[in-house]
């Protein structure tokens, strides 16, 4: 409703309301949504999906758990043990997992905003569409565990058998080289840069591979961001004054041993998850990658307008668990 009585708007009256029949109100012509959040992790997801496809367990995963062969000293004559067969792969298996945002278009909404739109709601509810199905991506990523019929988040596919003995079809308690490097620290515990090289030191002698990213949840990412703080330097281009340029301070991204963390808005605080890219996928089905179905009449249930639904099947999978880390219970700022 228009708000009378301030700046150059009469108060309520007759002044006002003659206004009101015969003036427009001003739209800004974009709707400012209010409720969704940027997540650099699903940025990083999506950038580097991998194309799936049909069939059953459609991503299947051989591994090499154990040696296949051995190795042996042989002296001046050469002879050696005749070797035995010793199988040493088997499978993980993931199915996909479908999201479908269903959106409505009432026939009688298109016919009162047919050229008197200032938004077209059609255009704001498939853009939330997108916006919903992302933020329910993201939140499944850093949350879900035993939904089956969700994406199989972080807390399980990196993870050392407590919250999840299964995964992939493996059980973690038999198959030791499917757990990943996890550490809850028995009281919060501060996270400071010699704490997060010996994690990151922790997940590299694992493999011999260093993880690629940190993630942490903005109230621990700025507390450990304060440990940096006080080692902050600023550097002076010679033959320039202070004024003459521009000085930055604090980060983006806090680099410990070339493993750059970041926050996530998604991420539970108190929690830090170092992954190597090289091994953690999100898989999309190459013909259900955010597909529109197109709208269909709903006239045959007794109502005059359309439904359409955006569909998306993907998976997330982590192919080598022990090259990835999990630390809880980490102390961390309220914010």
């Amino acid at each position: 409703m228009p708000q009378f009585g301030s700046g150059i708007i009469p108060q309520q009256g007759a002044v006002a309301a003659e206004l009101a029949a015969t003036v427009r109100r001003a739209f800004l012509p974009k709707v400012f949504v209010q409720l969704w959040k940027s997540t650099p992790t699903m940025a990083a997801l999506l950038a580097h999906a991998q194309v799936a496809s049909g069939g059953l367990s459609p991503i299947t995963v051989p591994l090499q758990g154990n040696p296949m062969v051995t190795v042996q000293n042989v002296g001046y004559d050469g002879s050696f043990n005749q070797p035995g067969v010793t199988p040493g792969i088997q499978n993980a298996e993931f199915n996909l997992k479908g999201y479908l945002t269903a959106i409505p278009f009432l026939g009688m909404e298109g016919l009162v905003q047919i050229d008197y739109s200032v938004v077209p709601l059609i255009e704001a509810r498939m853009n939330d569409a997108t916006n919903v199905t992302l933020d329910r991506f993201a939140t499944d990523v850093f949350n879900n565990i035993a939904q089956t019929q969700a994406m199989i988040g972080l807390p399980a596919a990196i993870d050392d058998g407590t919250v999840a003995t299964t995964y992939g079809g493996l059980n973690r308690s038999t198959q030791t080289f499917w757990r990943s490097q996890v550490v809850n620290n028995g009281a919060p515990t501060a996270p400071t840069r010699n704490l997060m090289l010996q994690y990151i030191a922790q997940v590299t002698k694992a493999t011999g591979e260093i993880p690629k990213m940190g993630l942490l949840g903005f109230g621990t990412w700025t507390q450990l961001a304060q440990d940096f703080t006080s080692q902050e330097r600023y550097n002076v281009t010679p033959n320039l004054a202070f004024g003459a340029g521009k000085v930055q301070a604090l980060f983006r991204a806090l680099d410990v041993a070339g493993v750059p963390f970041y926050a996530d808005p998604y991420c539970p605080e108190g929690t830090l998850y170092l992954i190597n890219n090289d091994y953690l996928s999100l898989y999309v089905h190459e013909k259900a990658a955010f597909y529109f179905t197109g709208f269909e009449s709903t006239l045959a249930n007794g109502q005059f307008g359309y439904v359409g639904a955006l569909l998306t099947l993907l998976e997330l999978v982590d192919h080598k668990c022990k090259a990835h880390g999990k630390f809880t219970n980490l102390q961390f700022l309220n914010i």
